[in-house]
């Protein structure tokens, strides 16, 4: 039974919104901060000349930006599910039973499920026919929902020693192949990143496979207590704090000694940049032990001194984490859109998007610099504030409308 305590040093921003007292702001910046560089490579992917061909984390074909963009987009995803299962915790306060709570997040799963499979795949794909299904971060944290609204009844021990076990264990499955079907693809929505094709005219997508981020997620619920409204602040920072700088330090020792936790194992390179680009390579799809100590450490660090911040960038950043979803699926449609906008400006034809084979149905040829694309990142963004402003402060005057817990 999760109960309501009286309110103490729950972390505040001073944020030109409306107050909700349900909102903790170091979370909400946090997660408004991953999230804005979350569009930062969706941008990438969209508009970038060489998004489709050579793997930005490529050492022998990347350049030191390129990589810098794609490496620190590494972060968004792993912070975002974490941050996730904190706000599970949360709810259950607020719902005050285990059951209202395992109910709410079997509801709420379900939904993000449906909405990665309908909404979200359209506006990443704009194909009124349907071939193509994409599984991505939102469909991972709908099925860690789905499995959490089931953790909830355990013992908060059992609760974190199964967070541990996926988060740590899922990498000895490795090596484990199920190519015959149906079973193929039960596999591969746990453990295998690919593209599976059930019927000749339609592709499912999977990128997330879940099993390590249904593991994140029930860790962030069990780190959900340090939130509870009568935690005395200093001690939650410094657990966060050392917590992240464990993570970090495992991530260094591991990472080096080319120990168990990923299966694209470090190795010092001719050149010292090599080698960083090398080192911080780690595997993401599904994310890698490494990958998820590289992410989560300095996430919790963040997590700990935001706390502090008093400044209008970050409040900046807590009106747009107020508001994930309804910034997530608007991001999508907007950056899609504009590179179609884009595409027709340079001389495009609408014949040319409606052939195209590749994914988004961009015309084969159609790009810009990496410059460039950080010249769309920033207007997509200027574009989006306003709205997720208008949409934060609806949401806090009509706080009581629990259809709005799902936006």
């Amino acid at each position: 039974m999760i109960t309501v305590s009286p309110r103490k040093s729950t972390p505040t921003f001073r944020v030109p919104v409306l107050e909700n007292p349900n909102r903790i702001s170091s979370i909400d910046f946090l997660r408004g901060l991953v999230m804005i560089i979350m569009v930062l490579d969706h941008v990438r992917a969209f508009f970038h000349a060489d998004a489709h061909g050579a793997d930005p984390m490529n050492m022998e074909t990347t350049t030191p930006l390129l990589f810098f963009t794609r490496w620190i987009t590494h972060f968004c995803a792993p912070t975002f599910v974490f941050l996730s299962g904190i706000s599970a915790y949360k709810a259950g306060e607020k719902l005050q039973t285990t059951k209202a709570l395992s109910l709410f997040l079997l509801s709420r799963g379900l939904w993000l499920i449906f909405l990665e499979v309908t909404l979200i795949t359209f506006g990443l794909t704009f194909d009124i026919y349907y071939r193509m299904m994409v599984l991505q971060v939102i469909w991972a944290i709908g099925v860690s929902m789905v499995v959490l609204a089931g953790l909830v009844f355990l013992p908060r021990a059992a609760i974190l020693t199964f967070g541990i076990l996926l988060v740590i264990g899922h990498n000895l499955l490795d090596s484990v192949q199920v190519t015959a079907p149906p079973l193929n693809f039960l596999w591969s929505a746990l453990h295998v990143p690919g593209m599976l094709h059930p019927d000749p005219d339609f592709t499912i997508f999977m990128i997330y496979p879940v099993l390590p981020w249904i593991g994140l997620m029930a860790l962030g619920f069990y780190a959900g207590k340090l939130y509870r409204n009568n935690f005395e602040a200093t001690t939650r920072r410094s657990i966060l704090v050392l917590a992240g700088l464990g993570c970090i330090a495992l991530f260094l020792s591991l990472r080096f000694t080319q120990a168990y936790g990923d299966g694209q194992l470090f190795e010092h390179q001719s050149v010292i940049w090599k080698s960083v680009y090398d080192f911080l390579n780690t595997t993401k799809y599904p994310p890698s032990f490494h990958f998820l100590l590289m992410t989560i450490g300095p996430a919790l660090l963040l997590l700990a001194i935001s706390e502090n911040f008093r400044f209008e960038v970050a409040s900046v950043l807590v009106t747009v984490g107020r508001v994930p979803l309804f910034f997530y699926v608007l991001h999508i449609y907007l950056i899609h859109a504009t590179a179609y906008f884009a595409a027709l400006a340079l001389g495009y034809t609408w014949h040319d998007i409606q052939t195209s084979q590749n994914f988004g149905s961009l015309p084969t040829g159609f790009g810009f610099s990496l410059g460039v694309v950080y010249v769309f990142w920033i207007l997509v963004l200027l574009i989006l504030y306003p709205l997720c402003k208008w949409f934060a402060q609806y949401k806090a005057r009509h706080r009581n409308n629990p259809f709005l817990s799902y936006l």
